[in-house]
């Protein structure tokens, strides 16, 4: 685990990949660099918020030469069989050898206020920004930040499921056939 790469820039995605990588490969080198998600800019349920994850997992080892991983994060919401809504959020890791984990936590009941920003087609980061009357929330706390009045923030989130999606490598016995 030379050199890890994240499928985004936004700096609280690769501060999670790097927090977790850091236990593991102290001397590995972690980067961000910006790809598509091939998803909608708001997924909508598990499997499209895991395909953009997944998207941005393998455009970003594909785009850089040398790199041993990649991982791909992407927060997503789910709509429940009542009309409410919850977060999601979903990891996926690749290696050059074409093997994949994934990974996923942050599901968390979303205001119904926040709820109908997002159905009348805003982010979930820009639907928190209007109601909390804040700006940059995808890049900082996250709305799990604002929502669990900082008990957990976005980067803290994304830590786990980063780990679970490393699963396949960390406890290879367990995986390999």
């Amino acid at each position: 685990m030379d050199l890890v790469i994240v499928g985004s820039t936004n700096p609280v995605k690769v501060a999670a990949v790097q927090a977790v990588v850091a236990r593991i490969a102290p001397n590995a080198t972690v980067r961000g660099v910006a790809v598509a998600s091939g998803v909608p800019s708001q997924p909508v349920g598990d499997e499209e918020t895991q395909a953009g994850a997944r998207q941005r997992a393998r455009s970003a080892l594909a785009s850089t030469e040398g790199a041993t991983f990649a991982v791909g994060l992407e927060g997503g919401v789910v709509v429940l069989p009542d009309g409410r809504m919850r977060s999601c959020a979903w990891a996926v890791v690749v290696d050059c050898h074409g093997r994949e984990g994934i990974g996923g936590s942050l599901s968390m009941p979303l205001p119904d206020r926040v709820a109908a920003r997002i159905r009348a087609g805003e982010e979930l980061g820009h639907a928190m920004d209007a109601e909390a009357d804040t700006v940059g929330t995808k890049h900082g706390r996250g709305a799990v930040g604002i929502l669990t009045a900082g008990l957990v923030d976005r980067q803290r989130a994304y830590e786990p499921m980063v780990a679970y999606a490393l699963a396949p490598w960390l406890a290879p016995a367990f995986f390999d056939a």
